[in-house]
């Protein structure tokens, strides 16, 4: 006897795959971040993420114009700082006048209801690239919470509407909020980088910002004394458990792709906001091999969208929002 149930009934064509599709994807999924630097009419390709660039302020206020025009409605803002105001202390990164400080304005200011999210973390501004403050061969937690703590002020302060700490210090989603309570700043929220792994995928976006750790003696060659062991699992949720504990409004685990488990594992658990980052790693390995031709590159970055939302994010940042979006459009 054949079979009564058919499954492929429901796969005959375009029109009722899209009728049955469990996963949709929207520009309102994607938060896009974006490099800013020093200058003006400055845009500045990063080798090792072609197509992707870093922008002087006049012509970031043109990418929030389109990001918007698109649908795009949130951006995540990184500042590649000069060498010269580069110290162990992340004094550039509280400057009032600084270049983090003058990106979110410019975005409000051409584009009033974009969603701003800044990254907070010390290694943009540190002369040793790190996200803490290194002392005796060592990253220190509580100091450097302290000046997480002013930069997230100082972010609120510009404007933005969250911040986004990446250092994955102890204790500084916790520092920041109650900042946050004790200034005024109610309604500001944090998007805290709760599962970050010790990936091998970051490669391309310390380029971007010049932020790798240095080469030097007695400084730790890596971050895997603050970032995470990738082989361990439920460590991630302990760690989003207590961000959220600490007045976390939205979690994130980076890298994207190899960590959908983690994803899933944490999105059974917690009722907040959950993004996911597909990071320059993952960014740059579809554009090489799609150069050689090894890749259909529009085929794979849907493929692997619709993957990492599948697995349970509320939100992506990835720097192929407008490519997907174009693409779903």
């Amino acid at each position: 006897m054949y079979p009564i149930n058919r499954n492929r009934r429901l796969r005959t064509n375009a029109s009722i795959r899209s009728l049955v599709r469990e996963t949709i994807i929207t520009p309102n999924d994607f938060l896009v971040p974006l490099f800013v630097v020093e200058g003006k009419s400055v845009k500045e390709e990063i080798a090792s993420m072609p197509n992707y660039f870093r922008l002087s302020l006049d012509l970031l206020e043109k990418e929030v114009k389109e990001l918007w025009s698109m649908g795009l409605k949130s951006v995540l803002l990184f500042v590649k700082v000069p060498d010269q105001l580069k110290d162990n202390k992340g004094t550039e990164a509280i400057n009032p006048n600084g270049l983090m400080q003058k990106a979110i304005k410019t975005v409000k200011d051409a584009c009033p209801e974009m969603i701003v999210m800044t990254d907070v973390a010390m290694d943009p501004y540190s002369i040793y690239g790190h996200d803490g403050i290194v002392e005796n061969g060592l990253i220190l937690n509580d100091e450097t919470v302290d000046l997480l703590t002013e930069m997230s002020l100082s972010h609120a302060e510009a404007g933005a509407d969250f911040v986004a700490p990446s250092d994955m210090m102890d204790g500084r989603i916790l520092s920041i909020r109650e900042a946050f309570e004790d200034e005024g700043f109610f309604n500001t929220g944090i998007m805290a980088y709760s599962a970050k792994y010790a990936s091998a995928f970051y490669g391309p976006f310390r380029d971007a910002l010049d932020s790798a750790p240095v080469d030097l003696k007695n400084i730790p060659k890596d971050k895997k004394t603050y970032q995470m062991d990738y082989a361990n699992r439920f460590e991630a949720l302990r760690e989003t458990e207590l961000d959220i504990e600490e007045g976390a409004d939205i979690v994130m685990v980076k890298p994207g792709l190899c960590y959908l488990d983690i994803v899933r594992d944490i999105k059974n658990e917690v009722d907040v906001p959950l993004a996911v980052y597909q990071v320059s790693g993952e960014y740059a390995m579809i554009k090489a091999a799609a150069e050689k031709g090894w890749l259909d590159h529009d085929a794979v970055i849907l493929e692997q969208t619709y993957a990492i939302k599948r697995a349970g994010a509320d939100i992506i940042a990835s720097y192929f929002a407008k490519d997907v979006v174009k693409l779903i459009s």
